[in-house]
């Protein structure tokens, strides 16, 4: 039977709709290049969406470390120069490096602590020295990575990024007082959290794209306000600053290698690529391009690549920027060569003094304001992370001790000053004994046997892990209860009938039957319930 004309039409449209969106997925698959008039747009986004965390560890390690104004500059061009070099590896790839995915690469804030300790005792050669032997590590180990991530699962890097964020927020807190033996100056706190304010209100009242830099706006609105306060910004140096210099390497003298300080950032490492797997896993799922083994290999290696590379020209080690994975997420852009664009963007900021010294003149107090809301998500996005494992005893357990070894040195500095250097070198930073712990305590409480015989124990919630025997009580299906909140047993070959009703616990009580609620006699398996 012939079609009729209508029908044709309707035929004809329907073939039109879909070659449309075939042309409109082409034109914004991972491979395709967007014109240059959205390109430069979208890659400028990118490096907005990151410049705050970028130059956050550079301003931190050189600060801990005694650093001129002179030498933070040169630090922070030469972050942003190899963060460029890194983001460009990572998306567009050669050989066996690179992931091929719109990813952004940035220092990491797991080095920190490990960084400072070691710069500290055997100065900053020791530190590009640890990181170039990192990055070597993260390339030789990367395609066996995935057997080891069984000795990462959400319990443990989720307490190891919480560990991150919470230890951090010394560094936050040392930017406020800037330097004074008498606590912090009222118009720092002002300052600081002013500039808190400031985030808080552009996230809640700005438009969703200037959501993404709450924090960049707030530095610089921050900024912007000191400028009326004499003596807050000094900017006296910026005109010293060329517009023009090429970062050479080992800047601050050649590397130098301990086995302390290399054990140390190779645990950071680990740390590094565990991180990057689950932000490559993510972004591919995003862009619709699911991430298999080699790819995976090929996006570890890209990472230590871009360490080695931060070790040789005066930086540190590198790792995929989350945010800007969030970033991928609500744009719905996925071609790499956004990233690979943003990448230039950086490496010509890091060639151009100037720019870094304007950041490096930014009011510490400023930052600390800053660096409360910044290290504050670095310690939420591991509860987020800690949200995907079960919170039974064992689990808590490894929470609490990881958390409580970890912030020992942050609560007391000096508390390892008698012991041997190496194991001040590891166990100083907190975020390295932190890690540690959360990995032997996982290995020891969560064997396979451990695991195949709490498969049947329920969950418990982290307020209810306390008072463990009771909550356990209260829930558990072969459990008669405390008597203090009527429970339910589960019947195999029938569904539970429950009532919350308060007057259905009192003796003889009749509740009123319905597709949700039946008779419950005091006594009776069907009058437990189960909360």
């Amino acid at each position: 039977m012939a079609k009729t004309d209508e029908a044709v039409e309707q035929d004809t449209g329907k073939a039109a709709r879909r070659e449309a969106r075939r042309v409109r997925a082409a034109e914004n698959a991972v491979d395709s290049i967007p014109p240059f008039a959205r390109l430069f747009p979208l890659g400028l986004q990118h490096v907005l969406a990151m410049y705050a965390g970028a130059v956050a560890v550079p301003l931190i390690v050189g600060g801990a470390l005694g650093y001129s104004a002179a030498d933070l500059t040169f630090l922070i061009s030469a972050d942003l120069f190899v963060a460029g070099i890194a983001t460009i590896i990572q998306s567009v790839g050669f050989w066996r490096f690179g992931v091929r995915l719109p990813l952004m690469q940035g220092v990491t804030f797991a080095a920190v602590g490990p960084m400072i300790a070691i710069g500290q005792s055997e100065g900053i050669q020791a530190v590009f020295g640890a990181t170039i032997a990192c990055g070597l590590f993260m390339i030789l180990v990367a395609p066996f990575f995935s057997q080891l991530l069984r000795f990462f699962p959400p319990i443990v890097t989720g307490t190891v990024i919480l560990i991150i964020g919470l230890s951090l927020m010394r560094v936050a807190a040392g930017w406020i007082i800037d330097g004074s033996t008498e606590g912090a100056p009222p118009i720092n706190v002002a300052f600081a959290f002013g500039t808190l304010l400031l985030i808080v209100l552009i996230e809640r009242f700005a438009p969703p794209a200037l959501q993404r830099v709450s924090v960049l706006l707030g530095l610089v609105l921050g900024t912007v306000a000191a400028l009326f306060v004499p003596g807050m910004v000094d900017w006296s140096h910026v005109g010293d600053a060329a517009w023009f210099a090429v970062v050479t390497p080992f800047h601050f003298g050649l590397p130098t290698f301990q086995v302390a300080s290399v054990v140390s950032m190779i645990i950071v490492g680990i740390v590094i690529m565990t991180e990057t797997t689950g932000d490559m896993i993510a972004v591919g799922e995003i862009v619709e391009k699911p991430v298999d083994r080699r790819q995976l290999a090929d996006g570890l290696r890209a990472d230590g690549l871009g360490t080695v590379i931060g070790g040789i020209f005066n930086t540190f080690p590198y790792t995929a920027f989350a945010q800007n994975v969030g970033l991928v997420s609500l744009t719905g852009v996925r071609s790499r060569y956004v990233a690979t664009a943003a990448g230039v963007m950086l490496v010509v900021l890091g060639l151009i003094p100037k720019v870094s010294s304007v950041v490096e003149g930014v009011p510490r107090a400023v930052l600390g304001g800053a660096g409360i809301a910044l290290f504050g998500m670095v310690a939420a996005s591991g509860i987020r992370t800690l949200t995907k494992a079960k919170f039974n005893n064992k689990n808590v357990l490894i929470v609490a001790i990881s958390v409580g070894v970890a912030l020992l040195p942050t609560v007391a500095p000096t508390i390892y000053d008698q012991f041997p250097q190496w194991f001040t070198l590891i166990f100083d930073s907190g975020i390295s004994a932190g890690a540690i712990f959360a990995i032997l305590l996982n290995l020891l409480l969560n064997s396979d046997e451990m695991r195949a015989s709490a498969a049947a124990d329920p969950a418990l919630a982290a307020y209810d892990a306390v008072r463990g025997p009771a909550a356990a009580a209260l829930v558990h299906p072969d459990a008669e209860g405390t008597g203090l909140i009527p429970t339910q047993v589960l019947d195999a070959d029938a569904a539970p009938q429950a009532s919350l009703d308060p007057v259905a616990a009192e003796p003889g009580a009749k509740v009123p039957d319905g597709p949700e609620r039946g008779v419950a006699e005091p006594g009776t398996p069907e009058a437990r319930l189960q909360p």
